[in-house]
C-alpha cells in the first residue's frame, strides 16, 4: 500500500467518524478523501516557524506573526412574527427580573 492510499484511508476514516459511522458510504467517503489527498499533495508546503524565524537576516528581529481577527458575534435567532427591537437584542434573549420585594412599613 502507497504512502497515498495510506492517506487516503486515514481521510475516509475521519470522514466516516465525523459523519457518525454510517453504513453503505464507503464509496462516498473514499471519493472525498481521494480529492482532500490530492488537494493537501498539490497545496504549497511551508517552512516550519522555526526555520522561517532562524531565515531572517543576521541583526534584524524576526517579523511579528499577525493579529488573528476575531469572529463578529452571532445575530440572535428570532422566531418568526416576532420583532427585534432597536440594538438588535430579542426580549427572549434578556434576563428575567427579580420580583421587587414589599415597601418596607
Amino acid at each position: 500500500m502507497s504512502t497515498d492510499d495510506k492517506r487516503i484511508r486515514e481521510f475516509a476514516y475521519q470522514i466516516w467518524e465525523s459523519e457518525g459511522r454510517p453504513d453503505g458510504q464507503e464509496h462516498r467517503h473514499w471519493e472525498m478523501a481521494r480529492k482532500l489527498a490530492e488537494a493537501e499533495a498539490l497545496a504549497p508546503s511551508k517552512p516550519p516557524r522555526a526555520t522561517r524565524a532562524a531565515s531572517a537576516k543576521p541583526g534584524k528581529p524576526a517579523a511579528k506573526p499577525k493579529a488573528v481577527a476575531k469572529p463578529a458575534a452571532a445575530a440572535p435567532v428570532v422566531p418568526p412574527g416576532e420583532k427585534v427591537p432597536p440594538g438588535g437584542k430579542s426580549s427572549a434573549a434578556k434576563k428575567p427580573r427579580a420580583p421587587r420585594k414589599p415597601a418596607a412599613s
